[in-house]
Parts: structure tokens; sequence; C-alpha cells
């Protein structure tokens, strides 16, 4: 395993999925993958475009994706 999956982010990630298992009372979690991208995608984008002042070519090179990705996800999230 490598140090980032082992890293603090990880481990909040990991205790908050186990919470939310646990919370589900043992019914069957539905979407699971796209509930934790958004969750996690939608605030990850607003900490880079304040980071990078805006600047949508800044952020996406912060982010190692395309800008056109990134207007895209901007998009999908409300945050244009």
């Amino acid at each position: 395993m490598s140090d980032r999956q082992k890293g603090p982010f990880a481990e909040c990630v990991g205790y908050s999925l186990k919470r939310y298992l646990k919370d589900l009372n043992g019914e069957a979690p539905a979407d699971l993958y796209d509930m934790v991208i958004s969750q996690v995608e939608k605030p990850l984008l607003e900490l880079v475009m304040n980071r990078a002042s805006n600047n949508q070519s800044r952020a996406a090179q912060m982010l190692g994706i395309n800008r056109n990705t990134l207007r895209k996800k901007l998009q999908d999230h409300g945050l244009l």
C-alpha cells in the first residue's frame, strides 16, 4: 500500500465509509461510487478554484486534468 493510501485523508474517508455502511443497518448501498466521488469532488474543485484565483487553466493544471474536463465538472457541480 502506498503512502497516499495510508495517509490521514484515506483514513478519514475509510472511517466515514465504514460509518455510512454501518448506518445502513444491513441495507445494500446503491450508487456508492458515484456518491463518494460527488461528495469529494465538489469541495476539491471549490478549494482548487479558490487557490487558483478562479483561473481554470491553472486549476486544471493543479488537478492534472484537461481544462475542458474541469469546466464540465464545474458545470456538473453548479460552480460556474
